[in-house]
């Protein structure tokens, strides 16, 4: 392989980081929106009250418990897939880097 391919490589290299790092950084966005929607499950299964308040948009609206528990439910199995997609693109990514620096370090020597 030539100086050329080496260089390019080498950038590839640096672009499959960068978007590795930008995917945990999603992930990582998506677990703490799903810790926020556990809260609240958490907290409307402890409330007695029959009624709560959701804020939509820039508004807060009364609703019935269960109505904002199943829309709560609705969004935390919803990120609970996004999250497992972005643990597989995370998977291959780190493969494909794993695999690139060997090269790399076989190009090296």
């Amino acid at each position: 392989m030539n100086e050329e391919q080496t260089q390019a490589m080498v950038m590839q290299f640096q672009q499959y980081q960068q978007q590795l790092q930008s995917v945990l950084i999603q992930k990582e966005t998506l677990q703490m929106q799903l810790m926020e929607m556990n809260k609240a499950v958490e907290e409307l299964d402890s409330s007695k009250n029959e009624k709560a308040y959701k804020i939509t948009g820039q508004i807060m609206v009364s609703k019935p418990v269960e109505d904002i528990k199943k829309e709560l439910l609705e969004t935390k199995e919803a990120l609970e897939i996004r999250i497992q997609s972005m643990e597989k693109t995370e998977e291959k990514i780190t493969l494909k880097l794993k695999e690139m620096e060997s090269e790399l370090r076989k190009l090296m020597k």
